[in-house]
This record gives C-alpha cells, structure tokens and sequence, in this order.
C-alpha cells in the first residue's frame, strides 16, 4: 500500500481520495487501511489532502495477529482465519481516524483486548453440542476481529466528541457452528454494552461509526441484532435503509453495512451515502461501473450541537 501511495499511480487510492476531498469531512475513519508502527502510510495519505487532516490515530488492529492456533479447524496453523482477526499479515486490513480537530490521545480507549469470552452474555460457537473453539483458543481469542476504540476529538466549542470506530467480521465464510456469524453479532454487542456502562463511564457526545458488516434487514447474519441496535434509546440512525455497498446481484448484493450514529444530544442536520447515479456528473469519481474506488461508499452525517 505504502509503495502504491507513493508512487500515485493507483486508481483505487485515487478514488478513493477523490472522494473524500468532494465530501471533505471534519472527521473520517477508514476501515481495511493496513497498519505500520510508524504510520508511515498514514502519513503520506494525509499528506495527499494537503493542510486538510493535520490530525490522525491508529493503533495496532487485531487483524493479522497470529494464535499459534487453528481457530477455524480446519487442520492447519498459520492461515489468515487463525488470527485474531482475519489477516495475512499483523497489521493487515486495520483502521485509521483522519481529523481536522486534535485527538484527545491521552483519553482515548481500547477496548479491543477484550476477549470474546469475557463479553457479558456472549454467545461462543458449538458444533455437535461441544464448544467450537478450544479452551486454549478461548483463553486468548479477542472479540475484535479488526478493533474497539473510544476516540475523544477535540471540537472548537470545547466539548469532546467520541468516535467510537469499529470494523466487524463478515458474518459468513465459517461452517454450520456460525462462528463469523456469532462473533460478528457480539462485536455489534460490545457496544451495547459499553452503553449500558459496563466499561465504565460512557461519553456524552459521540458517534458510532465504522463497517458493521450487517444488515438491519438482508443478507447474511444476524440482522435482528442490527435492527435491534439501531433502535436503542442512546442513539439515532440518520440513514434507514439506505445501502452503503455494491456487491454484485449474485452474490450479496446492495446493502447496509457501514454506519454513522451519532448520540441523541446532537442535531443531524443532513445524511447521505456518496453513491451517484450513472447520469450524475459525479458518476466520475467512482468510475462507469461504480467500483473504481471498490464497493464500499463514503458515509456521512452532519451534526451540530
């Protein structure tokens, strides 16, 4: 990704950046943005958008760190599913915060070494009555496939917003024990919890956002969970029903599954996915076909106090 960066030929990372200076939010999380120590990569994307993001935060994802384990059973070590979270590599297929404003980083919390187990009424995999995963599996496997973060961003009026970013699994490629599917809904859950208070105070301004990988309505998973979410009392959905990804028609298809939440206190006052029709001028961004910049869109919300 680094070298794609640097040497600006990608078209892709084009779109993509594209994109985001035509919508140019205050505030922006990437998902699937590989991760390096020095945040190297990072730096030279921030640096495509000039003076525009002086701010920015990552921390190491749980994707690509390797159990020593075979998580998914099928026989063999190493593979990209024995991970914390899906990964070829650590680092692989992380997240990022881009900001305007500072990051409050003395402030900020992780709540991505908790384990799966530990999650008040998680529900582990069986398979055949038995639990799927191993006690040795179960003593060290994360809930997060990718990460839990509360992010404090400091806003002009003095008051913090919280980003609270995380990027699900994908509630399919596992077996009849549904463990993609259950641990998807528990990464889901990890926030209603933190709602409820259970990992201590909860902010009184924030925004939920990231790639939930599921559907209130359609698709794969449980999407009871999400419709059950998008419900609660503490947060409000400026964008029911609207899909935020193009898969194609014989496979998935279009979907919600990226998410902008913002907690009641604020005023919403507009929403939309970028997703131009094919006569729109704008159409350019992303391509003829819609996927130069891949098959997510840009999700995005404007909130005032």
């Amino acid at each position: 990704m680094l070298r794609d960066l640097q040497r600006g030929e990608d078209p892709q990372i084009a779109a993509i950046t594209g994109v985001i200076a035509h919508i140019s939010p205050d505030v922006l999380v990437l998902t699937d943005f590989d991760f390096d120590r020095d945040s190297i990569a990072l730096d030279q994307f921030a640096d495509g958008f000039g003076a525009s993001y002086p701010h920015y935060f990552a921390l190491h994802p749980n994707a690509g760190i390797a159990t020593g384990l075979d998580l998914d059973g099928n026989g063999r070590l190493g593979d990209a599913r024995d991970a914390q979270g899906y990964g070829r590599f650590a680092g692989d297929g992380g997240m990022a915060i881009l900001s305007r404003f500072p990051v409050v980083d003395d402030q900020v919390s992780d709540l991505s070494m908790t384990l799966w187990r530990d999650l008040p009424g998680a529900t582990l995999p069986q398979k055949d009555g038995a639990p799927f995963l191993s006690d040795n599996a179960q003593d060290i496997l994360r809930l997060s496939s990718t990460g839990h973060w509360i992010v404090p961003i400091a806003l002009p009026d003095g008051k913090p917003l919280s980003v609270m970013a995380f990027s699900a699994t994908p509630p399919v490629f596992d077996g009849p024990e549904d463990m993609n599917g259950l641990r998807n809904r528990d990464e889901l859950r990890l926030w209603e919890v933190v709602l409820d208070g259970a990992y201590g105070a909860v902010p009184d301004s924030f925004a939920i956002t990231g790639n939930a990988n599921l559907d209130p309505r359609d698709g794969d998973g449980i999407s009871g969970a999400m419709a059950s979410f998008l419900q609660h009392p503490r947060l409000q959905d400026p964008l029911p029903g609207q899909d935020t990804v193009d898969w194609p028609e014989d496979g998935p298809g279009d979907l919600r599954v990226s998410y902008v939440l913002p907690s009641v206190d604020w005023r919403v006052t507009d929403a939309g996915v970028f997703w131009p029709a094919s006569d729109d001028p704008e159409r350019a961004l992303i391509g003829d076909d819609g996927l130069t910049a891949g098959p997510h869109r840009l999700v995005w919300v404007d909130i005032s106090r």
